[in-house]
Order: C-alpha cells, then structure tokens, then sequence
C-alpha cells in the first residue's frame, strides 16, 4: 500500500503516485499550473492490472468577489470621459460593459491583470458586449445558443468552478414596441440557456436588460405605462425569468429602495432632475442569494446615460 496525489485541473480529477510527485513545502506544488488544486493525498492498492483509489473531493473555499456592470454607450466615447479612471478605482474581479459599439482592436484599453473577452455585433458601431476578468474562464461562449440571437454582440458567458458568467445586453423593443415581437422570441430563448446553466452550477447574470420591473424603479411610472423598456410584455418576461430561479440581487437587499437608476434619456436634463429608470441588473442563481454582500447603484460615475451597478457575493 503506497499512496497517491489527487489534483484537479480545469474540473477533472487527476491520480498519480507519490513517488512521481515532487514533495513540497507550504502548499505550493513546483512546476504547476495556476489552477491545479491539491484535493487530498489517498492510499491506493497497486493490483495486476488497476489501481484502486478512495477518492475525497474536497469543496474550493468560497470567497467574496466584486462584479461591476455599466452600459457604457460606446466604449470609445467613454474612455475620452474617465472610463479608465472608473474602472481602475473600483478595482472589480469582474468589469461588464455593454453597448460597446465597436469591433475588436478599435479602443485603446488593455488593463493590466485582465483577460479581455469581447463579443462585437456584426454591424459596425451598433450593440456589443465585453468584459474583463481577473481569473481566465475555463471556459467562454458567446450568445445565447441560438441562430437567431448571434448577430448582434449580445451575450458572453464565462465558466468558473463555483459558477457561470452572464454579460447581458438585451434588445430594445424600440418606439411604439416595433420589435416586440423579436424581443419576446429573445426573452423566451435566453430563459431555456440560463435554466440550462443553472442546471450545471450556479449563474450571475448581469447587464442592461432594458426593462423596468416595478413601479419603484422608475420615477414617472404612469405616461409610461405601454411603452418600451416599461410594457405588460417585457415586465411579464422578467416575472417568467425571475420564477425559473433567479434573484435581483439589489431588490434582495434594498426591496423599498425608491429613487435608485440606472439610465436617464439625454432630453429634459433627465439625470439632473433624477428622472431616471433602473434597467441594469445583477441577477443570481436562488441558492445563492444568501452570498450577496452588497448589490448597489453607483448613480455617482459619469461618463455615460447608464451608470455602473455592482455586487458583493461570496462565491
């Protein structure tokens, strides 16, 4: 009886005898890679022609980590406003923009620590999604696994061990709710991907959904009854979405918040009077909405119609 080292690598679980592991020294493991966790050291039982193993897994420690979304309304225009000040101050293990309208390569932005993933609609100047992260997914998708939604830059996900990643920029239904049509086909499909996600492990979701939920989160409810971003159609979709398991992380901790926006319209000195709507979102898996910390609006930063909305979870 000898004994054997566990590891897992990118989620599968990896066997090898002691005697070909170098030993060592305060829980570094020479010559691996960054993401190989030690799981256990186990007796085995070296047979004729298999080896057979008790195998213990043990849980990564969750930690608390800081997500940021913001629309930022072209990402070239906002850098020229302080987007990289913003960025750099809240200092987030996770930066989703939407809305960038641009094609890879075409703003001059490159943090140093983050892995960069971007997903750019194909036409030009229009829509589009990025996000920064400090840890590189094991793994990125971008749309919503359907022909249909792929043209437009709308969706990245990224795959963690404890969780998935969802960068939103949901379709607007545009003046007298002319795309209406195509934007329920949209709410119906996203829904079925993120089941299908939250199936496997839990999801964050974030981004501009372009809908208000309640009568609180807008300041003049009644004129805009009917029209988009505040219709009976997108406000039953969020209703549907929020049923299959998911949680609005700022209505979690905040449920009578009034005042609070994130997007005001450029007429009417609508961000000066705070006549605004709150359509950016973090959404979270049910089981883990006990994690959130903190799930704020920070109306403060400039630079763009929307502001950044944050979360604090444990993860």
């Amino acid at each position: 009886v000898e004994s054997i080292v566990s590891a897992q690598l990118h989620g599968r679980t990896m066997f090898a005898p002691t005697a070909h592991i170098r030993w060592f020294v305060g829980g570094g493991v020479p010559d691996a890679p960054d993401n190989l966790a030690i799981i256990a050291i186990i007796p085995y039982t070296v047979g004729a022609d298999s080896i057979s193993a008790r195998t213990t897994k043990t849980k990564r420690k969750a930690k608390t980590m800081k997500f940021i979304s913001w629309n930022v309304n072209g990402l070239r225009a906002c850098l020229k406003k302080g987007f990289e000040d913003t960025f750099n101050a809240l200092d987030a293990d996770f930066f989703c923009v939407q809305e960038t309208k641009m094609q890879p390569g075409q703003a001059d932005f490159a943090p140093a620590g983050y892995t960069e993933y971007i997903y750019s609609a194909e036409k030009k100047g229009y829509s589009g999604t990025a996000i920064w992260a400090k840890t590189p997914a094991l793994s990125v998708n971008y749309g919503i696994d359907c022909e249909a939604h792929s043209h437009e830059g709308r969706a990245i996900t990224l795959e963690y061990p404890n969780f998935y990643l969802v960068n939103l920029y949901v379709p607007n239904s545009q003046n007298e709710l002319a795309r209406i049509d195509y934007r329920m086909q949209w709410e119906d499909d996203l829904r079925t991907y993120l089941k299908k996600l939250d199936a496997v492990k839990p999801v964050i979701l974030c981004g501009d959904l372009n809908v208000a939920h309640e009568d609180i989160d807008l300041k003049n409810p009644g004129p805009n009854r009917g029209a988009a971003g505040f219709s009976d159609q997108e406000r039953g979709k969020l209703d549907e979405l929020l049923a299959a398991g998911f949680t609005d992380s700022f209505r979690h901790l905040h449920p009578d918040a009034a005042g609070m926006y994130s997007w005001w319209s450029m007429r009417f000195r609508a961000r000066e009077r705070n006549a605004g709507w709150r359509i950016d979102y973090f959404l979270v898996s049910n089981r883990v909405a006990p994690n959130i910390k903190e799930a704020g609006i920070l109306m403060d930063i400039m630079g763009s119609d929307h502001c950044p909305v944050s979360l604090d979870i444990e993860i």
